[in-house]
């Protein structure tokens, strides 16, 4: 009997593993006849293969919406578990060489990848140091004049506008309110001057919620980021809104925290739970500054000098390039 394979072409979609099929013939003589005969063996049970994408595919090709999203889903998964897994095993390093282990790597952000500026302040910058003795901040610094501070809104507030003002008059020592009542600023800031006030704040909108009600003393200020001569300045301008020594006994302090051109503040308050262990509590109003203009001396919206002005096609040509 001679045994003869015949191939057959796979079947789309099926291992590779899978057995061909096979083919027997075998001659036979009867009567002095000869013939042929095939056996086939086929295997009942084949398991359809594993789908593997080729490198260039994009997901975006699959048409089926609820495809597409588990096929996303199923990506995202093994990224994260091959992420852990490379975590655990350089922790096992770690865990190994001890002492010898290599420093960690630092994770690349929009921060650390910022673009150098050229106007970086250096804390021993001799002109900056004579910049700031002579500019409009230096009689505060020099403890020569007191902040007197003005707060107002825009034409017709809504009331959520008028309570935050009010809350923000306790942040600020000193500060009081005015309703200017359809007033134009041409003639609230010579009031302002044959007052007494050194600052006026106008506020036109607010969306955050009210907090808890801060005390009488006066709260420490930290000024965070600040780097360049641009966020000196708007450093300067924060930092002479409150008097100079604050009171330490009322556990309060100010941040205006800058962080890619956005000047968050927040209004905490020290809570020491014992010795060791020390808590924050949010009090008064929190809000997020975008710096528009600044313009030197008194503000004129006609005549004004102004030292800078957001350009929008300059400072968003390139994300990694900030300006405080």
């Amino acid at each position: 009997m001679d045994i003869v394979e015949v191939p057959q072409k796979q079947a789309k979609g099926k291992k590779k593993g899978n057995k061909m099929q096979k083919k027997k013939s075998a001659p036979q003589r009867e009567n002095g006849n000869h013939s042929d005969v095939e056996v086939v063996e086929t295997k009942a049970d084949i398991k359809p293969q594993e789908v593997s994408l080729p490198p260039t595919f994009s997901l975006s090709e699959i048409k089926n919406k609820q495809r597409r999203h588990q096929m996303f889903m199923k990506l995202k998964q093994e990224k994260r578990k091959q992420k852990m897994q490379v975590r655990k095993t350089r922790k096992k390093e770690r865990d190994a060489l001890g002492d010898k282990a290599p420093p960690k790597e630092v994770p690349k952000t929009i921060e650390n990848q910022r673009v150098y500026d050229e106007t970086t302040v250096d804390p021993d910058d001799e002109e900056v140091a004579f910049d700031e003795g002579t500019d409009e901040f230096s009689a505060y610094f020099n403890r020569l004049t007191n902040p007197k501070v003005l707060i107002t809104t825009s034409d017709r507030p809504r009331g959520r506008t008028v309570r935050f003002c009010e809350q923000l008059a306790t942040v600020i020592p000193d500060a009081h309110v005015y309703y200017r009542r359809g007033l134009a600023l041409k003639r609230v800031i010579p009031q302002c001057v044959a007052r007494g006030f050194t600052y006026l704040m106008v506020i036109n909108e607010d969306r955050k919620r009210r907090g808890k009600d801060p005390t009488e003393h006066t709260p420490e200020v930290i000024l965070n980021n600040f780097s360049t001569r641009l966020g000196h300045s708007i450093g300067r301008l924060f930092a002479a809104l409150f008097p100079h020594d604050p009171q330490f006994v009322g556990r309060q302090v100010a941040t205006f925290h800058n962080q890619r051109d956005f000047v968050f503040f927040r209004f905490h308050r020290y809570i020491f739970k014992n010795e060791k262990r020390v808590g924050i509590q949010e009090l008064g109003p929190r809000f997020t500054l975008k710096l528009r203009s600044l313009q030197k001396g008194t503000f004129d919206s006609k005549f004004g000098e102004y030292e800078w002005v957001l350009k929008r096609h300059e400072v968003d040509a390139c994300r990694r390039k900030f300006v405080l």
